[in-house]
């Protein structure tokens, strides 16, 4: 596949520079404390010389607690291997690590791969388990079905408006690869995240001092979107759901992901499946959302 996308991250650029990223000195969270910071973000294609750290961190952090069920190395030499497809969003030039990334993989082609395999047989099994999600157990199944596993993750305080951009470039590099013949014509997408729930803190708990009331405490069965947009994607989708990790945290690890908040957080996994033909409105959805202001 002939490099076609430097012309694209130009026009891209425009709509992400100036972006501002939240820079906090501590974890309270208060206005004192936190301030934002104008940078410039620019994207590229995934480099396996300057990548490979990066979006192995970037893995470990999207499976969370059952990233070690995974040969995340083996994970991202196949996405690195084909660098033409996805992207990555930097600050400081392509050959410092990455702040977001996008690919995806195709599962079929892949299938004999023991990291797919352990991949697609996870994914099979937390589906099935949940009524919601069967119609992604079903396209994992299928002899007919060409599922495109969509792997995107980003750091915490990286702005949603890097996302829009991501998801177009990787709509056209397909459109070029299908005309070179490549294995990438979906039937379906499924796109693995995350969401959590708020819980007590057991730091709170164990303190003397009296609580101050904390949002959202008395609901601790409400999920919350880790990212923005996946509250849009689902609703595009023709299956969409939580579920359990299968390595769960232990008393109190909950406190230390609680970043910008009072409360701990319980994440779990989430997917969605769309299909190949309603994709494209999908992702002019995220961007219309993301950023109006730039359709």
């Amino acid at each position: 596949m002939a490099k076609r996308k430097q012309i694209k991250d130009e026009e891209m650029r425009d709509a992400g520079s100036d972006d501002r990223v939240r820079n906090d000195s501590d974890e309270s969270g208060s206005d004192e404390d936190t301030e934002m910071v104008n940078v410039e973000f620019e994207w590229f294609d995934p480099h396996p010389d300057h990548d490979f750290h990066g979006i192995k961190t970037l893995l470990r952090q999207l499976f969370d607690n059952d990233a070690l069920l995974f040969d995340l190395s083996a994970l991202t030499d196949l996405i690195l291997a084909q660098p033409l497809l996805g992207s990555t969003v930097k600050v400081d030039g392509q050959e410092t690590d990455p702040y977001a990334f996008l690919s995806v993989l195709n599962l079929h082609e892949h299938q004999n791969k023991p990291v797919v395999k352990d991949l697609t047989n996870y994914l099979a099994q937390k589906s099935s388990a949940n009524a919601n999600l069967s119609n992604i157990s079903s396209a994992l199944s299928s002899s007919d079905a060409r599922v495109g596993l969509i792997l995107t993750e980003r750091l915490i305080n990286i702005p949603s408006e890097v996302v829009p951009p991501m998801y177009s470039m990787l709509l056209e590099e397909i459109s070029w690869a299908l005309e070179e013949k490549e294995p990438y014509d979906f039937t379906h997408y499924l796109i693995i995240s995350k969401t959590y729930t708020e819980v007590e803190s057991k730091l709170d708990q164990e303190d003397d001092r009296p609580q101050k009331k904390k949002k959202g405490s008395k609901n601790s069965n409400e999920i919350f979107f880790f990212h923005p947009e996946d509250e849009v994607l689902q609703k595009h989708a023709m299956g969409h759901g939580g579920f359990e990790y299968t390595n769960q945290s232990g008393e109190g690890v909950s406190d230390s992901k609680r970043v910008f908040q009072d409360l701990g957080i319980r994440p779990q996994g989430h997917m969605m499946l769309i299909e190949a033909s309603k994709f494209s409105g999908a992702i002019n959805a995220i961007s219309e959302y993301l950023n109006p202001s730039s359709i």
